[in-house]
């Protein structure tokens, strides 16, 4: 059997991986990507490549970590090594803008979304667009919800850019973007392992944006507030719609990504739309515990049938 290399940044996030590896008996190891230098002339080693890499890496100070594992997996690739979610992959998960024009294309319906690269742009952009519609503020690479904000006026939005609470986004890109009114107070997050349909996340929203349901993001269980009957924030639910499952699995096979997390919502219009595609997706374990799933344990099983088969491709 060959070796499994794991491509990250964030030992944080890997410890279920690690833990479903040992479980399921492969040979891996991390390649665990901050900084350093890559020699393009070298061979890489055989094996499988599993990239983790992440749109909030500069968050934790390596703000140059996508940059380089592009570079990697672009070697990797050049040399027929098997990647799973390769050099595309991280193209779309580090770019929402590029998300939603993928998916557009693909016939899947996205929040209608402006770019804009200046910060004195924004608000000028957001009256001609939205006019006196609430508008919601997020970077283009962002990743945990991090930096999303919503603002019910022009005033509002203009204030915050000249508040010491505006952060510019790492790649100098704000994404305006509608504000969708929900038909309830959550969305769906649709978890994809092999390109197939592994189960969704039901995920309240009533605290706000940061999303993320992996347990270092967590205290505890994150349970909704007051009045919500202590609900738990992330529940899995077993099926979605099948017309968009399969629309789902279309993009993914196009973009030739394996494992990931979509998210979407319904809004109160009868609309359903897809804002987020996550390409190293974590899962929420007291929500598993509860199911009786686990979706590190159905990435282990399919990283090991990659490695139990011979890639064509190899150099």
């Amino acid at each position: 059997m060959s070796k499994l290399y794991v491509v990250h940044e964030n030992p944080a996030w890997i410890g279920a991986f690690a833990d479903a590896f040992e479980a399921r008996g492969l040979t891996w190891q991390q390649w665990l990507i901050e900084d350093g230098a890559l020699d393009l002339s070298a061979i890489p080693p055989e094996g499988v490549f599993y990239s983790r890499m992440s749109a909030s890496a500069h968050t934790r100070d390596h703000r140059y970590a996508p940059e380089l594992t592009l570079a990697l997996l672009l070697w990797l690739e050049r040399h027929g090594r098997r990647v799973v979610n390769g050099s595309t992959a991280l193209d779309l998960e580090i770019s929402k803008a590029r998300q939603y024009s993928r998916l557009e294309s693909a016939g899947i319906r996205v929040p209608r979304t402006i770019v804009v690269a200046n910060k004195h742009e924004i608000v000028r952009a957001a009256d001609e667009a939205f006019g006196d519609a609430p508008v919601i503020l997020k970077p283009n690479r962002g990743g945990k919800g991090l930096g999303v904000r919503l603002f019910h006026t022009g005033a509002a939005l203009a204030d915050h850019l000249d508040s010491a609470d505006y952060e510019e986004p790492v790649d100098g890109i704000h994404l305006l973007q509608e504000y969708i009114v929900a038909e309830e107070r959550f969305i769906t997050r649709a978890e994809f392992v092999g390109g197939r349909f592994l189960y969704a996340v039901r995920v309240d929203t009533s605290d706000g944006f940061e999303l993320c349901p992996a347990e270092a993001c967590q205290v505890g269980d994150a349970f909704c507030p007051a009045g919500s009957n202590s609900r738990p924030k992330f529940e899995i639910v077993s099926d979605i719609d099948h017309g968009l499952k399969a629309s789902y699995e279309r993009f993914l096979s196009d973009n030739g990504i394996e494992i990931a997390g979509i998210e979407f919502m319904a809004g109160d219009d009868g609309r359903v739309l897809t804002y987020d595609i996550n390409t190293n997706t974590n899962y929420n374990p007291a929500a598993e515990a509860r199911a009786g799933r686990s979706g590190a344990l159905a990435v282990a099983d399919y990283l090991g049938s990659l490695l139990r088969t011979p890639h064509p491709h190899a150099a």
